[in-house]
């Protein structure tokens, strides 16, 4: 019975799996009755080639080794970017009356049945492994392409006529039906997606307008829309967040969710009054809650152990420090995830509130209300929290109410814009807190940078230069031949050698030696002095091991820490 199941066959012919392996997963599926495939993807025992080569094969379905070069540009737009997405695949060429589509899912019939109806053609299944379609479809279907499509498509004019205030409402309105528009601006925000962005720049220039994605921190450049199709553009985005498409004097401020490949978004729209016309900001916050674990974000063994160990404390004060966008409200949210039990009262008080976070009460500050840190913070305290987060430490008044938490029975959580971690002890000190009661107070100190990781597609390995080599390790660098990478530049990271960023920290705990030079006053660079002979690994070690790691690169590290007082 075994010799005669293909995928038993197959999976021993090509000595995917040890015997032995697969022999206990087979018996696995005799006892619970499981197909085998289930067994083997539940534990994860094929990677994704293997397992869709598994499943072609038992089903006599022909596997592809599939390129953006194989798949005919013509044939590719037989289905819209959206179902190709969706379901990931991707019509490769036509033969006779005949469509090889290229699937993961090569057995789903129903997206089969669907193409055909649409396309007039009869559906050849041909299976290809859900990265190669992937890296296929944002070949064949990037943005520039898309809304170029969408731009042509437009019935453009040279500008709006001049007419009455409601009319150029009315006019608006019924401009924002045409479907060009909606697929214009939904092609945008589908790119942005794919593309990992954070934020989208839509910005008027004196010929066009410019269209911006803002990944892995840095700003690239998307497409350019005419400019007669601005006001349009503009409109039917605002239409989407509930703002008011006739005022475009003030800056407004919106907000619409948007499914994407089956997962939800929040999308922040920000609209700022410039010469030539609104500027839009579109901020994408992925819901996804899975993203906020502490091993997810802090993925240094020994930093994740320390953050474990200072979140254990019953209260105290934790701050963490750095430049804005450097991953401070993550690390925040994800240590909130940790210690968020139902036994728990966690508070938090935010400008924004950005995410959501289920079973915890969440404040947005809003000073127009007379809603500020400080007092938000004064009514948190009668609301018998266990743990607080305040956004951001910005005056003497919220720092003195946050102190006073953390020495009152309360585990408090704040930011505040310091280059070290030990320039938030001097920090607080000139607002005029007591240094007595920060000594008491700060269990620790964090200080924090998102660093670009090479790209896994193209990296490469090469010999660095004396340079390079002055830059990590100064001027007493090793003799021993050492290795660094660097990504080439490949489709998968837009040809910059980047994809993704990780966090690197320095976390500054306040040891008994370090309370004391603290209330004696001690400078920074004493305390941080201190608290290396104590273990702590400061940002410039953090980023250098992950350059010798070949997790980054020199340039990267130089882009983001200053590494010359080394």
């Amino acid at each position: 019975m075994e010799k005669q199941d293909p995928i038993i066959s197959f999976l021993r012919e090509e000595k995917i799996l040890d015997e032995k392996v697969l022999q206990s997963a087979i018996d696995r599926q005799q006892k619970t009755g499981q197909s085998l495939i289930s067994i083997l993807k539940k534990e994860n025992l094929l990677d994704e080639d293997q397992l869709t080569r598994v499943i072609a094969t038992s089903n006599k379905i022909e596997f592809v080794n599939l390129s953006p070069e194989m798949v005919d540009p013509m044939m590719a737009h037989l289905v819209s970017y959206e179902t190709a997405s969706q379901h990931n695949v991707i019509p490769v060429k036509k033969e006779d009356n005949q469509l090889l589509v290229a699937m993961s899912s090569p057995l789903n019939l129903f997206i089969r049945d669907q193409i055909e109806m649409k396309t007039g053609y009869k559906v050849i299944p041909v299976a290809a492994t859900p990265s190669a379609i992937k890296q296929a479809i944002h070949y064949h279907f990037n943005v520039r392409n898309v809304t170029k499509q969408a731009v042509v498509s437009m019935r453009l004019k040279e500008g709006p006529s001049e007419s009455t205030q409601d009319n150029k409402v009315e006019q608006k309105s019924i401009r924002v039906a045409n479907a060009p528009i909606s697929k214009l601006v939904s092609s945008i925000i589908s790119g942005a997606i794919d593309a990992r962005a954070s934020d989208i720049h839509i910005e008027p220039q004196a010929s066009d307008v410019r269209v911006r994605y803002r990944i892995d921190g840095i700003l690239r450049g998307a497409i350019d829309v005419p400019s007669s199709a601005q006001l349009e553009m503009i409109s039917h985005i605002k239409i989407m967040a509930d703002m008011d498409i006739s005022e475009r004097r003030i800056p407004q401020d919106g907000h619409m969710t948007m499914w994407h490949n089956g997962a939800e978004y929040d999308l922040r729209v920000s609209s700022l009054p410039a010469v030539g016309g609104e500027k839009i900001v579109i901020r994408i916050l992925d819901k996804d809650v899975n993203r906020w674990l502490l091993d997810t974000v802090v993925t240094s063994p020994d930093d994740n152990q320390k953050f474990r160990e200072l979140v254990s404390n019953p209260y105290g004060m934790l701050l963490l420090t750095g430049p804005t966008g450097s991953g401070k409200t993550t690390t925040l949210y994800s240590v909130l995830q940790l210690i968020n039990t139902p036994e728990r009262n966690i508070v938090t008080v935010e400008d924004p509130v950005e995410y959501r976070l289920d079973g915890i009460t969440q404040l947005q500050v809003k000073p127009i209300a007379g809603v500020t840190f400080a007092s938000a913070l004064r009514s948190i305290v009668r609301q018998d929290p266990d743990i607080i987060l305040v956004g951001e430490i910005r005056d003497l008044e919220t720092a003195e109410i946050a102190v006073s938490a953390a020495l009152t029975g309360h585990l408090v959580f704040s930011t505040l814009h310091t280059n070290d971690a030990a320039g938030a002890i001097s920090r607080l000190i000139n607002l005029e807190v007591p240094p007595f009661l920060v000594a008491s107070a700060v269990l620790g100190a964090v200080a924090q940078r998102l660093i670009r990781t090479c790209c896994s597609k193209c990296k490469q390995a090469y010999q660095p230069s004396e340079d390079e080599l002055k830059w990590l390790f100064g001027k007493s660098y090793p003799a021993k031949k050492i290795e660094l990478y660097r990504g080439t530049g490949c489709n998968s990271c837009y040809h910059t050698g980047y994809q993704g960023r990780k966090s690197i920290y320095e976390i500054l705990c306040f040891s008994p030696e370090v309370k004391r030079m603290v209330i004696n006053g001690s400078s920074d660079d004493a305390i941080t002095q201190q608290a290396v002979k104590e273990g702590m690994k400061t940002l410039n070690k953090s980023a250098v091991d992950e350059v010798l790691n070949g997790v980054t690169t020199v340039e990267e590290l130089m882009r983001v820490v200053d590494v010359r007082g080394q």
